[in-house]
């Protein structure tokens, strides 16, 4: 029996929070903080070791959110790495090449994640095309898209572009020279995603998608809407992180992006979301997110061999994947007995 800190049956139970899928996330990102922050130093510790990880996790973390959710619904997006840079470049053609306002450019960024999206979730629920197998191909056609088009339109896979103080302000600035806006963007999804999933009535439409389709079907949930809806805002969260790069680095680049694909499934992995569906939270995306970005960082700040990284970020995915699973089995055993 779990013992409770409270009384009666609304009480808090320790028990409760310890079989919790966010709990192994929470876990694991003290044990890595703590081991890096010993190697890494004051340094670490101190603002540019924060500015650096969390700056990180800001850009990768806006495009796990969603592409958390799709795999909570069952589906998975690749396509998201092909989306960063169509997105970037789409804007800086549109406000450097031809010289348009900046809000121009960014809603032609925006708009590509969100068809991009859109034909994801078409291709999902009116064939029966795996979304895995699906979103590589949009990936690819959407990689030669963009290199075309930047051939033809400038000539270059290059294309730069200065924007006005305020839209650099707005997605592109450096607080104090080392924290990214994109932090607070970040924490803005988060709070959106948080409500959507956990509070709204749509959230555990997602959960019931995950866990079998068919009878959310039957349910009365609108499955194929749900699902296109999902996949349109991977898309655009994938563009809203090109947009942004953009009015950072002040140039788009036909190769950038591909680091996300891997990247944000591992983030959302290592943050308890199951890889059959079914079962994650916000919070658990949030710290495998935060988790992923200390050890990316903070094997600079520790000195080490970066293959070392690589290791420990192999080892953390393989080590929540079984983790995921035994908390799985943990909670509705617990629940279980409960009953």
């Amino acid at each position: 029996m779990a013992t409770q800190t409270s009384s009666g049956s609304g009480g808090f139970s320790i028990g409760d929070l310890i079989r919790r899928p966010e709990t192994g996330s929470l876990i694991g990102f003290i044990v890595v903080y703590v081991f890096f922050a010993s190697l890494g130093g004051a340094v670490f510790l101190g603002a540019p070791g924060w500015s650096s990880w969390l700056n990180i996790a800001a850009e990768v973390g806006i495009i796990a959110l969603p592409v958390g959710l799709l795999m909570i619904s069952g589906e998975f997006d690749l396509s998201v790495g092909s989306v960063v840079p169509a997105s970037s470049m789409t804007a800086a053609l549109l406000c450097g090449h031809y010289g348009l306002p900046s809000i121009f450019g960014i809603a032609g960024g925006l708009t590509v994640g969100l068809a991009v999206g859109f034909v994801n979730g078409l291709i999902v629920t009116r064939t029966t095309i795996p979304s895995l197998i699906a979103t590589i191909g949009t990936m690819f056609a959407v990689m030669g898209l963009t290199l075309g088009m930047a051939v033809l339109i400038k000539g270059s896979t290059s294309v730069s572009y200065v924007p006005d103080a305020t839209t650099k302000a707005l997605l592109g600035t450096f607080i104090n020279g080392m924290f990214n806006v994109s932090i607070f963007w970040w924490i803005g999804f988060v709070a959106v995603y948080f409500f959507f999933l956990h509070f709204s009535p749509l959230g555990s439409w997602v959960f019931a998608l995950g866990g079998d389709k068919e009878s959310a079907r039957n349910a009365g949930i609108p499955t194929n809407k749900l699902t296109i809806s999902l996949f349109m805002a991977s898309g655009f969260g994938a563009a809203f992180v090109g947009v942004a790069q953009v009015m950072t680095y002040q140039s788009a680049q036909v190769a950038g992006g591909q680091s996300f694909i891997f990247n944000s499934i591992m983030c959302v992995v290592i943050g308890g979301v199951l890889l059959t569906g079914g079962a994650g939270s916000v919070i658990g995306i949030v710290l495998g997110t935060m988790t992923f970005a200390v050890v990316n960082q903070g094997i600079f700040f520790a000195a080490l061999d970066p293959n070392i990284g690589s290791i420990i970020i192999g080892a953390l995915l393989l080590a929540a994947v079984l983790s995921n699973d035994s908390f799985r089995a943990l909670a509705m055993n617990y629940a279980s007995k409960k009953k």
